[in-house]
């Protein structure tokens, strides 16, 4: 302490000395002799220097003495054992396998449409009639003949039981009667592609082709229909996942326009790898009960590629590199509720996952990590804390 009085005498001292020279720099000035302003100004430059020297020593013995003028002020957490998930992130696209383009199967004129857009409707529901050219007539005309044939038929088999008649004429009453009956299936057949009807239960997305207009069977689409109940996110996985990834694995699925996530299972896992981009898909089930999901919406799936059941995890961004590019954390030790030491530890880290990294090495449930102001710290300095939480 007397060492450090000695030293404020002297800097006083020489403060006051500055102060008399001043005026005699302001009598050389006056006098003008170059010799003699140069003297003067390398004394004072001696002198500035000691000066220096003399305030850079009070200041190191005062931040001695001061324990408290250096402590930084630091966050820390508590470290727990924890459950740390990591995900592997693909992209897919939300399917259904109702969600078609409806084809007539008939050439004709689109005479009815009976639905319009967004209605809901039922399986085998009629949506829409295409003019028959005629083909309803024949249909009656060959039902009628068939008929005809079916009685003579029975009856001649009626006479060829009673042994009345030749086999022949037997015979061709049944041919005649097989024959008639197949062209009738036939134009009925026919005549029943004139009606289109709901594959399934569904809505009616679009309506595309208007009344009254001409169509043919694969040249002119009438309307597609959508089920929304069923649907389903595809994916191509890398290869490297094959042992990884099965039926029932555990998956969430991001809608990044909708900002929802979903968890959800595998329900199928491919059988066959792409060879041009050596991936297989998989299908992963959705609900879909407010109708938010539409084919062919981006979703980001993640898929669980590693689990351990206990953890250390810190955060990213306290983790600093060295030299050796070896990672570093700072433990904190306390000295008292909220003073301490900061000491510096090299860790081994895993996986990382929404900014949390996994710690094999380095630390263990019950440290005490320093969270905010790590950056600036250096081994064994002095830190208060602000605060401390449990991570």
């Amino acid at each position: 302490m007397k060492h450090i009085y000695s030293l404020l005498i002297v800097t006083v001292l020489l403060v006051s000395c500055g102060g008399d020279k001043e005026k005699s720099v302001e009598t050389l000035i006056e006098k003008g002799s170059l010799q003699e302003l140069r003297t003067k100004k390398q004394e004072l430059s001696q002198q500035q220097s000691e000066l220096k020297k003399q305030i850079a020593l009070l200041e190191s013995k005062i931040n001695t003495l001061d324990d408290t003028k250096h402590a930084a002020i630091v966050t820390t957490i508590t470290l727990n054992d924890t459950i740390f998930k990591h995900y592997a992130e693909i992209q897919g696209d939300v399917e259904t396998n109702q969600n078609i383009v409806i084809y007539p199967q008939f050439s004709g004129i689109l005479t009815q449409v009976y639905v319009k857009e967004g209605q809901k409707v039922s399986k085998g529901q009629v949506l829409a009639k295409i003019d028959d050219g005629g083909l309803s007539s024949q249909v009656a005309q060959v039902q009628a003949q068939t008929a005809l044939a079916k009685t003579t038929f029975e009856r001649q088999a009626r006479l060829w039981e009673q042994k009345i008649g030749s086999e022949i004429q037997y015979l061709q009453a049944k041919t005649n009667y097989e024959a008639s009956k197949n062209a009738s299936d036939q134009l009925q057949s026919q005549l029943g592609k004139t009606t289109v009807r709901a594959p399934f239960s569904g809505t009616i997305d679009q309506v595309i082709t208007d009344q009254g207009s001409a169509v043919n069977p694969g040249q002119n689409p009438l309307m597609r229909i959508v089920n929304l109940d069923d649907m389903y996110v595809k994916a191509d996985v890398p290869e490297t996942y094959l042992g990884k990834i099965t039926i029932g694995s555990e998956v969430l699925v991001a809608f990044p326009s909708l900002n929802k996530t979903y968890q959800g299972k595998i329900r199928q896992v491919s059988n066959f790898i792409n060879p041009d981009n050596r991936s297989f898909s998989i299908q992963v089930a959705l609900p879909n009960k407010d109708a938010f999901l539409k084919p062919n919406l981006i979703a980001t799936v993640k898929l669980n590629d590693y689990t351990s059941e206990k953890s250390i995890l810190v955060p990213n961004n306290v983790i600093q590199k060295n030299g050796n590019n070896e990672s570093l954390v700072f433990i904190y030790e306390p000295k008292s509720d909220s003073e301490g030491t900061a000491k510096r530890i090299t860790i081994k880290t895993g996986k990382e996952q929404n900014g949390m990294v996994e710690v094999l090495e380095g630390l263990k449930a019950n440290d005490i990590i320093i969270n905010e102001g790590a950056r600036t710290l250096r081994d064994g300095q002095e830190v208060s804390t602000k605060n401390t939480s449990n991570e």
